[in-house]
């Protein structure tokens, strides 16, 4: 089954969203007060935000380039 162009940005997007949350949380109330860095919450969205924005451009290249059908090639020439 072949994703059209918007269904793997809509994808990678859910995926990304998912990740944003619980990052976000992760960040705020585990990893920064574990390492004592006095970030308010508009910082953490921002550094959150560019991340998460970066991770939705990765995923829908990743996703463009199997549903391409380049994986075929690749898994044919690894089963050699």
């Amino acid at each position: 089954m072949r994703q059209t162009k918007l269904e793997s940005l809509v994808e990678a997007s859910l995926n990304t969203t998912s990740g944003f949350v619980v990052s976000l949380i992760v960040w705020r109330w585990i990893v920064a007060p574990l390492m004592h860095l006095p970030l308010d919450m508009a910082s953490n969205l921002v550094i959150t935000s560019i991340f998460t924005v970066v991770s939705i451009l990765r995923s829908y290249i990743w996703r463009r380039f199997f549903n391409a059908g380049i994986h075929k090639a690749v898994t044919g020439w690894l089963s050699r």
